[in-house]
């Protein structure tokens, strides 16, 4: 697990040596370091590999030109110095980007109504093969093989999405497939132990109740049309990081401390959507559908008065005096717990959460910002007092 400290205090306080300190933030440079020059390395690849695909414009043309940076960055690999290993990386991938995205584009240009299939097929293919080379292939070689495993899992799930598509499935087979999608993308961050791989699976669990984004002109918008349930679903998928963490060694609990904390922003983006609008439970799910009524507006307000008159319905100040209740105890129990990024989220939508019931409920209650401020100084006591008694003491100045 990471660890803020303070070097130059802990070496004032005497519990490590000026050496030590050292050696501390030299290995905290090279991390940084590294990250940034991965972050290049793996920007120009990207940003090569689609320009001259679509520069080329060739299938002729890509397959021979991807084939060469392929050759070239493999012959690199094997034969030259550990100095040019990047080169050789940079090579090898550059032309196996070309040659997968080059099929990709061609299928899709050629036989559109089979390319979901196709791709899906190809890209699962291509990430046994490579997954298999990435754990029992050369060390000089891992780098390559994880970064074309990548490739491949994205071809094979941009084949799931057409396949999807080009079959017109809706209703409950979305739900399964975007399941299906995260189960695969976090399994592949956990075989590379790549934290922002794992992240982003949780993109399609949250569509799984169709909790996303949303882009126009000057905006960008979150949705949730099911909050209460999106927030179950993504406290489930804590709970289960929660347990991940506890029974799993350190990689496992890297991929699953990242993806607890995705799952958290979600659910308090969710919860900042039901204390705005509150929420009728359900009803884009079982309750009734414009589109089922022909442009009839009065009938359809009828059939949705019907609805919500048997639904649970959350309204949105029930839903703020909730989050707010629900993010102290976060923030109080991240801080017991020693977890920073936890502790980081709460205190940053517990803010954002202020702010919104600030101008959007309690603009003109002076009343309810004394309540909340004299309740706020016990609790802070209460804290202090609570930490002193199961830890380490704090200190009366530390606490200013």
């Amino acid at each position: 697990m990471y660890y803020v400290a303070q070097t130059d205090q802990l070496v004032a306080d005497g519990v490590i040596n000026p050496v030590q300190a050292d050696e501390i933030k030299s290995r905290a440079r090279s991390a940084m370091i590294a990250l940034c020059v991965n972050s290049l390395l793996i920007a120009g690849i990207l940003a090569a590999t689609l320009g001259l695909v679509f520069l080329l414009a060739s299938a002729a043309s890509v397959a021979v030109c991807g084939g060469l940076f392929l050759g070239a960055g493999l012959l690199i690999l094997r034969k030259g110095a550990a100095l040019y290993r990047m080169f050789g990386n940079a090579s090898a991938l550059i032309g196996a980007g070309m040659l997968i995205s080059g099929t990709a584009f061609e299928l899709i240009d050629k036989i559109p109504d089979r390319a979901g299939i196709l791709l899906a097929l190809i890209g699962s293919v291509l990430a046994a093969l490579f997954f298999w080379r990435f754990r029992a292939g050369l060390v000089q070689l891992r780098f390559a093989y994880g970064a074309v495993l990548v490739m491949a899992a994205a071809l094979h799930v941009v084949g799931v999405y057409g396949a999807a598509d080009q079959f017109a499935l809706s209703g409950w087979p979305m739900p399964l497939i975007h399941f299906y999608v995260f189960a695969a993308i976090a399994a592949l961050g956990l075989t590379l132990d790549i934290r922002f791989i794992t992240a982003l699976a949780i993109i399609p669990f949250g569509q799984m109740l169709d909790t996303g984004t949303y882009y126009f002109t000057a905006a960008y918008v979150f949705y949730s049309p099911e909050t209460t349930l999106s927030i179950l679903q993504m406290g489930l998928l804590i709970g289960a990081c929660l347990w991940a963490i506890s029974r799993g060694d350190a990689k496992m609990g890297r991929q699953a401390g990242v993806l607890m904390i995705m799952a958290f922003i979600v659910a308090n983006l969710c919860f900042l959507v039901g204390s705005i609008w509150g929420d009728v439970v359900g009803e884009s799910l079982w309750g009734p559908v414009y589109s089922d009524f022909t442009g009839d507006w009065q009938a359809y307000d009828a059939a949705r008065d019907v609805y919500r008159a048997q639904a649970l319905e959350i309204s949105e100040g029930v839903y703020a005096m909730i989050w707010a209740l629900l993010l102290g105890a976060l923030i109080i129990w991240a801080a017991m717990s020693n977890r920073r990024g936890m502790f980081n989220a709460a205190m940053t939508f517990a803010g954002i959460h202020a702010y919104t019931q600030m101008f959007e409920s309690f603009y003109d209650e002076p009343l309810a910002y004394v309540i909340g401020g004299l309740a706020a100084i016990p609790l802070a006591f209460g804290l202090w007092r609570l930490n002193n008694a199961w830890f380490k003491p704090l200190s009366p100045a530390s606490t200013r």
